[in-house]
């Protein structure tokens, strides 16, 4: 009986050892499947035109250099994208937080008529398809006057933020206990002074990680901007598509624009890291 339940054991461990071998086998192929794509542009911006245009593959440049990044930064309309692509993020992001905080401030803190079909249309908006709103979207700026404009794209950016914003941050509020609000009242502070020095210090975190998902968002978004307005007044996922010559695509300046355009959001998440994880965290549970 001993030597049986030995050989199970030793054989319970070979199948652990063997799933965990299998296990990390496939956790790193699909790391390499998952970075190569990044190799592969920083690859291509390396490279001269002979090399990219070569049938031979290159899979370290013969001769690397920077010609393609000063082509990108050079070429037309491209530190107006960079511009246009900061100041419409940083506006509705700055936005959607302001506005969004106080919607989940109210959800979260107090009662009222109609609170439940508030959350539950906040969570039907986030179900419409983003390109069944460009139609209707741009008839209403087109009313407004707010076509080709970057106020018109920043706004249009915030209502595509707030839902998500609302719902984030009401979950960050709703786990700060109501408590703290109450003691604080019974010491003498206000309505104010329990927002600003409670509520606001405490939601740091869930501002924080949301800011993170709502920059990302903006500085991404292509669909929208590229229809509304023109060259002029697009961001650089726009210009991207814009990189275009009489002899075809110039992937070596494609792909170093690509590069700097992925710049602002690796900057802005190595600007923040540190409050990431709290604010990933600090919302999932109450109490």
């Amino acid at each position: 009986m001993a030597a049986a339940r030995q050989d199970d054991q030793v054989l319970t461990v070979g199948r652990s050892r063997l799933g965990t071998i299998f296990a990390n086998t496939g956790g790193v192929l699909f790391a390499l499947v998952m970075i190569f794509p990044v190799y592969w542009v920083l690859n291509t911006a390396l490279k001269p035109r002979d090399e990219v245009m070569s049938f031979r593959p290159y899979f370290v440049p013969a001769h690397p250099t920077l010609d393609n990044f000063s082509s990108a930064i050079k070429a037309e309309n491209f530190v107006e994208g960079l511009i246009n692509g900061l100041v419409i993020t940083l506006l509705a992001v700055a936005a959607a937080l302001v506005v969004g905080f106080l919607a989940a401030l109210a959800i979260a803190r107090f009662a009222f008529y109609g609170r439940k079909a508030i959350i539950l249309v906040i969570l039907c908006v986030q179900l419409v398809p983003l390109l069944a709103l460009i139609i209707p979207l741009f008839l209403m700026l087109q009313k407004a006057n707010l076509t080709n404009s970057l106020i018109g794209v920043s706004l249009v950016y915030l209502m595509l933020l707030l839902p998500y914003t609302v719902w984030t941050l009401r979950g960050f509020i709703a786990g700060i206990p109501k408590e703290l609000d109450e003691a604080a009242m019974i010491d003498g502070c206000t309505r104010a002074q329990v927002f600003w020095k409670i509520i606001l210090p405490l939601t740091g975190p869930g501002l924080v990680a949301t800011a993170v998902y709502g920059f990302i968002q903006a500085w991404n978004e292509f669909i929208i901007v590229n229809t509304l307005n023109s060259p002029a007044k697009q961001n650089l996922m726009a210009w991207l598509l814009q990189n275009q010559t009489e002899r075809g695509t110039a992937w070596g300046p494609l792909m170093a624009g690509a590069i700097i355009t992925s710049l602002p959001v690796v900057i802005f998440f190595l600007l923040i890291q540190r409050n990431i994880a709290t604010g990933l965290t600090a919302g999932a549970v109450k109490g």
